[in-house]
C-alpha cells in the first residue's frame, strides 16, 4: 500500500480525518499507525499475512489500525460493528484470526474471545503505551492485504482475499475516473466492512490528500449540519440513505431548505451504489440539490466495475459504462456471448478483481470461467451505450409462466406511485407458474388492491403484475441498506 502511505507524506500538515475526537493531520496519522504497526509486529519482524481482526469504530482509530496493519504485513479483517457475537465468531474462526484489536466499545461484545489461547488479544487503549519503533517489512504488492464477506444472501458469506496490488487498482481507477484531488471533502457514513466505504470514501480520499469527516452512527439531521459548514464536495451514500435525507429535508422551514439547497447545489459529486438507485429518489434528489446522482456498479470481490460518466450524461436506472482498465461482457447460460440488446450475466476481468475465496478454492473456481473471467451473477442489458441492471440471476430474476421478469424493474413501476414509500418484489415457488411474483409494500395509507391492479395495467403487461401483495412498516436490510430479499421471501411463506 506505499501509494497510499507516499500521499499521506506529501500533506504532513493537511487535515486528514475529523471524527468525534477532533481533527488529525497526515502527519498524526502515518505517526500513529507506524507506532501501532510496532505493537501488532511485537517480537517479529514482519506478519507474514496473519489476519488481524479490528473492531474499531468509524474515524481515525479505525484508519490507524488497519494501515498499521497494512504495514506490519498482515491482513486486515475490518469486522462489523453493528453484528452481533455469532456472526463476527464466524468471521473470526473462518480466517483463522491470531490476533484481534478491539476499541473499547466493543471489549464486552469480544469479551468471549479475551481468554482464548490461540488469539492475541489487543485493546485499543494498549497502543497509547510508549513503544520503540521498529524497522517495518518490505510488503510485496501480491501479497493478502484484506479479507471483507459478502453479504450472504443466497448462502453464507464468503471470505473475499484481496492483495495490495488489487486494492491500489480499485483506489486509482476511481481517483482518475471522479477526479478525486486534495481540495476534496467528503463525509465518511458508510459501513467499514465493505467497499463502499473503505474504498470508493476512505481510501480515495485518504490516497488524494483530501479531508473525510466521519459521522457514526449515521443521523440526517448532524450529516445536514455537516453540509452546512460549506467544507463538503463530495458525497456517496446507498439509496436508503439519500431517502432518509429527503424526509428529514422536507421537515425544514423553507428558509432553511432554500440555503441547503444552495450549498448542495456547490457539490462536486455525489454518488449513491451498493442497491439501485430508484429513480424516483434520484428524480426527487434532483430537485433539492441540482445533482443527478452518479450511479456505479460493483461488488465485493471486484470494487468498481462499472460507472455513469463524472462529466457526461447520467441516466437514470442505469449504470453506465465499463471504467478504464475494466472489462465487461455480457453472456447467456451457456456463456456464450448474448446478442448487443439482449439481457446477459455480468463477467468481468481486470486488475481489481480479487485473488480468490478465503479457504474456499473451489468456490473461487466455480466463480472464474476457463478464461479467467469473474462471473458476478448480475444480470444487465446494454441499452445505447449504457449498461442497465436487471437484477441478480438467483434473487431479482423471476422465472414465471416462461418469462424472465426483472424485480427492480417492477420495483421502480411500483415506486412512482404516491402512496407507496418503498416496495420489495419477489418470486415464491409456486406448482402452475414455477414462480409466483409477489411484492411487499411501504405505503402512506392502506391500499386498494383493485386499484393498484388497474393501475398497474397501464403500466406493465399482465404476467409482470404481481399476484399477491402485503404491507409492511419496512423491509428486510443488510448492513448497505440492500434489501435481503430471502428474508423478505418469509413473510409470503408463513
Amino acid at each position: 500500500m506505499n501509494q497510499l502511505f507516499q500521499a499521506a507524506n506529501k500533506n504532513p500538515h493537511k487535515i486528514a480525518i475529523i471524527d468525534h475526537n477532533g481533527e488529525y493531520t497526515y502527519s498524526q496519522l502515518l505517526q500513529n499507525s507506524t507506532k501501532i504497526a510496532s505493537h501488532l509486529l511485537e517480537n517479529s519482524a514482519d506478519l507474514n499475512e496473519a489476519r488481524v481482526a479490528f473492531m474499531v469504530s468509524p474515524g481515525f482509530e479505525y484508519v490507524s489500525v488497519q494501515w498499521a496493519i497494512w504495514m506490519a504485513g498482515g491482513i486486515a479483517v475490518p469486522l462489523c460493528i453493528s453484528y452481533p457475537f455469532p456472526s463476527l465468531k464466524y468471521v473470526l474462526d473462518d480466517t483463522a484470526a491470531t490476533l484481534v484489536v478491539a476499541g473499547h466499545e466493543y471489549q464486552t461484545i469480544l469479551d468471549p474471545i479475551q481468554n482464548d489461547p490461540s488469539v492475541r488479544f489487543l485493546k485499543y487503549s494498549d497502543f497509547e503505551e510508549e513503544i520503540e519503533i521498529k524497522p517495518l517489512p518490505e510488503i510485496d504488492e501480491n501479497r493478502g492485504a484484506m479479507i471483507l464477506y459478502t453479504s450472504g444472501t443466497t448462502s453464507l458469506p464468503k471470505g473475499v482475499l484481496t492483495t495490495h496490488k488489487t486494492i491500489e487498482s480499485q483506489i486509482s481507477t476511481l481517483v482518475s475516473a471522479w477526479a478525486w484531488s486534495e481540495s476534496d471533502h467528503t463525509v465518511g457514513i458508510l459501513p467499514l466492512h465493505h467497499v463502499h466505504g473503505i474504498i470508493n470514501v476512505m481510501s480515495c480520499a485518504l490516497w488524494s490528500g483530501a479531508s473525510i469527516h466521519f459521522l457514526n452512527p449515521f443521523d440526517a439531521e448532524k450529516l445536514f449540519q455537516i453540509f452546512e459548514t460549506g467544507k463538503v464536495n463530495v458525497f456517496m451514500a446507498v439509496p436508503t440513505i439519500y431517502f432518509k435525507l429527503i424526509s428529514a429535508f422536507e421537515s425544514f422551514s423553507n428558509q432553511r431548505k432554500t440555503n441547503l439547497s444552495e450549498i448542495l447545489n456547490g457539490f462536486r459529486l455525489m454518488v449513491s451504489g451498493s442497491a439501485a438507485l430508484p429513480v424516483s429518489v434520484m428524480e426527487t434528489w434532483h430537485k433539492i440539490s441540482g445533482h443527478y446522482l452518479l450511479e456505479r456498479y460493483g461488488m465485493t470481490e471486484i470494487g468498481m466495475a462499472i460507472s455513469n460518466p463524472y462529466k457526461g450524461e447520467r441516466k437514470a436506472g442505469h449504470i453506465g459504462q465499463a471504467l478504464p482498465g475494466v472489462e465487461i461482457r455480457l453472456v447467456d447460460e451457456s456463456n456464450n456471448l448474448v446478442a448487443s440488446d439482449e439481457p446477459g450475466e455480468i463477467q468481468v476481468k481486470g486488475p481489481g478483481v480479487f485473488k480468490s475465496y478465503w479457504g474456499k478454492p473451489e468456490a473461487t473456481i466455480k466463480t472464474f470461467t476457463t478464461d479467467g473471467w469473474f462471473k458476478t451473477g448480475d444480470i444487465a442489458q446494454l441499452v445505447d451505450g449504457y449498461y442497465k441492471i436487471l437484477g441478480r440471476d438467483s434473487i431479482d430474476i423471476i422465472k414465471s409462466g416462461g418469462y424472465k421478469i426483472s424485480a427492480l424493474e417492477i420495483e421502480e413501476v411500483l415506486r412512482t406511485n404516491s402512496n407507496i414509500k418503498d416496495c420489495g418484489v419477489v418470486g415464491i415457488p409456486n406448482p402452475e407458474w414455477g414462480e409466483l411474483v409477489v411484492a411487499a409494500l411501504i405505503t402512506e395509507k392502506d391500499f386498494n388492491l383493485d386499484e393498484l391492479t388497474s393501475w398497474l395495467k397501464e403500466r406493465m403487461p399482465a404476467y409482470k403484475i404481481p399476484r399477491k401483495f402485503i404491507q409492511l412498516d419496512e423491509l428486510p436490510r443488510n448492513a448497505m441498506g440492500k434489501v435481503t430479499k430471502n428474508e423478505l421471501k418469509k413473510h409470503f411463506t408463513t
